[in-house]
């Protein structure tokens, strides 16, 4: 019983990918030429999320600022929320759905991207700060669950919603996983050209 469960997980998550390609291709596609396009102008890309999401954020700045498959000039990425001195000093102030938005407020400017990762869509924190970047005239991308959440309702038109059809918030967040490096991918090879054979 306890392997056929195990299992389970497996198949749910394969159908889900599987599922999703075609779902998702031309949105994360989207998202690429945004953040090529953002990059190459001389703006930067900041990336956040809360809990299991904060991961994933700073997995995508890693290997944005150093190298996701291939060797290639740093970009420049700044994962937020990621500094504890910050994290503590709002969080003592009783502001910490207001880290991010700080963050965006007081280092975003018009040209930079906004990369927010949310299973459901609805942190009040990555709400705040996709509002802020929106001041800044900052594109905003969100990854989120199937539904986008109220972080679709606050996005304008040339931003970017990369929602995965699920519900169950671990599918979601290993569909986004596979999408972070989907969205690396893409970006190299808009900045490299096709990878040689080897």
């Amino acid at each position: 019983m306890l392997e056929q469960r195990i299992q389970q997980h497996f198949f749910e998550s394969a159908d889900l990918k599987y599922q999703s390609a075609e779902v998702l291709s031309r949105p994360v596609a989207d998202a690429a030429q945004a953040i090529v396009g953002g990059l190459t102008s001389g703006g930067r890309l900041f990336v956040a999320g809360f809990g299991t999401a904060s991961s994933l954020a700073q997995m995508l700045a890693s290997e944005m600022l150093g190298r996701f498959e291939r060797d290639r000039p740093g970009l420049a990425t700044i994962a937020l929320g990621a500094d504890g001195a910050t994290l503590s000093a709002l969080a003592a102030d009783g502001r910490l759905d207001q880290v991010l938005s700080r963050q965006v407020e007081t280092l975003g400017q018009p040209g930079d991207l906004l990369l927010l990762i949310d299973p459901e869509g609805d942190h009040p924190g990555l709400l705040a700060a996709a509002q802020a970047a929106q001041a800044k005239d900052m594109t905003v991308i969100a990854l989120t669950g199937r539904s986008g959440g109220a972080l679709r309702g606050v996005l304008g038109e040339t931003d970017v919603v990369v929602a995965v059809p699920h519900d169950r918030r671990a599918r979601v967040l290993e569909a986004q996983l596979l999408v972070l490096h989907c969205l690396c991918d893409a970006i190299d090879l808009q900045l490299l050209g096709e990878q040689d054979p080897a």
